[in-house]
């Protein structure tokens, strides 16, 4: 089973959607979920905002914080997953950026590159306790190989995130519902 297929039967197994916003892969992230079949029960859709002010325009990343650190940064990277999960209307949302190459961007040498996921906040329907804050993480990288390897391991890299943290949301529910045990 690929790394895409075990992440949608995880969101299909909770009732989640998700929904990815990329930059540095492209569209590769997206195309590795929908190469799955049956893939639309829990993928929404993703956005590829390539050129800096789309991820602005379209995701909702503060321009200030663009315009100071530029778009390879690990505050991008989370922003764009949070935006992309709301403004898709998904529980889950996943981001790339980075530098894939041939030439350094932003600063960043190539290699560069920040995976970011965002979650919904803790279920407060299971347990009566408010809603915990919302989940969220960013991974940095600094990645070997030339373009095309950097882009294919950012892919793999970012949905093994979202899996650990499915993963490790699903154990914390657990330990919740089984009071602690």
């Amino acid at each position: 089973m690929t790394e895409a297929a075990r992440v949608l039967a995880l969101l299909a197994e909770r009732g989640q959607t998700l929904a990815v916003a990329e930059s540095l892969t492209g569209g590769l992230v997206a195309a590795e979920l929908t190469g799955v079949p049956g893939a639309s029960a829990s993928f929404r859709g993703s956005v590829t905002a390539y050129a800096t002010a789309l991820k602005r325009e379209l995701l909702g990343v503060d321009g200030a914080l663009l315009a100071e650190r530029g778009a390879v940064d690990p505050e991008v990277a989370s922003q764009m997953a949070t935006g992309v999960r709301v403004r898709l209307g998904a529980d889950w949302g996943i981001a790339t950026t980075g530098v894939a190459g041939p030439d350094p961007q932003d600063g960043q040498p190539v290699g560069t590159v920040y995976v970011a996921v965002a979650g919904p906040a803790g279920d407060a329907s299971r347990t009566g306790a408010p809603a915990g804050p919302p989940v969220g993480k960013v991974v940095p990288l600094r990645l070997n190989g030339d373009r095309g390897e950097i882009r294919r391991e950012s892919v793999r890299i970012v949905l093994e995130l979202l899996r650990e943290e499915l993963s490790g949301n699903v154990r914390a529910q657990d330990t919740e519902q089984n009071g602690g045990n």
